[in-house]
């Protein structure tokens, strides 16, 4: 499957959210439930024509933006290396806000369910996601844990992008397990995940120090 393939399911992920809205649009209510909080009890609407074309507007631009990216990053050789990962990373990414989007007209539709749960399960298993394909990555300027110490060399990038993956598909899975702990399963996903980013790049300067003594310079050797 070619890059414009995969882009091409992202882009009819778009025309769904599109589709979806335009089907609900009539049977929404006036103020459309968009914000919960953590307990899942609404917390804020927006006006009807606002909340049903927010998400395919947003689904669009972040489509058609990733979609551009790689063809400006200065090392679009590297993104090239990895662009069947990349471009399901956009599929998956769209596939969430999808879910997202379909969660909120179905409860302003009157449907009963956890809507925290939903998105917050939906989360999980994206974060899960980031951390298997982290390892897959090669040096670039627009995916990954991107520090200064990473982007100066391959080799603080690939071990770097190692450990992250580990931590945050350990993230993912506290953050499924913490979809029974009520009002506290929001931040049972948002802690790990930013103690993964924050690991992360701790470990990427403390590596490129590390490899840089060993080698008896400054800079390990970069790939620049």
């Amino acid at each position: 499957m070619r890059s414009v393939q995969r882009l091409a399911v992202a882009a009819g992920l778009v025309l769904v959210a599109v589709g979806t809205s335009a089907v609900a649009a009539p049977s929404l209510p006036e103020r459309v439930v968009t914000n919960w909080d953590a307990a899942g009890r609404p917390a804020g609407t927006l006006p009807r024509a606002t909340a049903v074309w927010l998400f395919p507007a947003l689904m669009a631009v972040l489509v058609a933006l990733l979609a551009a990216l790689p063809r400006i990053d200065p090392l679009r050789e590297n993104v090239a290396a990895f662009r069947p990962t990349y471009d399901w990373f956009v599929v998956a990414l769209s596939a969430f806000l999808l879910v997202v989007h379909g969660g909120i007209l179905a409860f302003n539709l009157g449907y009963e369910f956890p809507f925290t749960s939903l998105i917050l399960a939906g989360a999980s298993l994206l974060v899960y996601y980031i951390g298997a394909v982290l390892p897959r990555t090669e040096r670039n300027w627009f995916m990954g844990i991107r520090t200064p110490w990473t982007l100066d060399s391959d080799a603080v990038w690939d071990r770097t992008h190692r450990l992250a993956g580990r931590l945050f598909k350990l993230a993912g899975v506290v953050g499924v397990a913490g979809l029974a702990s009520g009002e506290y399963a929001v931040f049972l996903l948002v802690a790990p995940v930013v103690t993964a980013a924050v690991a992360s790049a701790a470990y990427s300067y403390v590596l490129y120090v590390r490899l840089g003594e060993d080698d008896g310079t400054a800079d390990p050797g970069a790939g620049t």
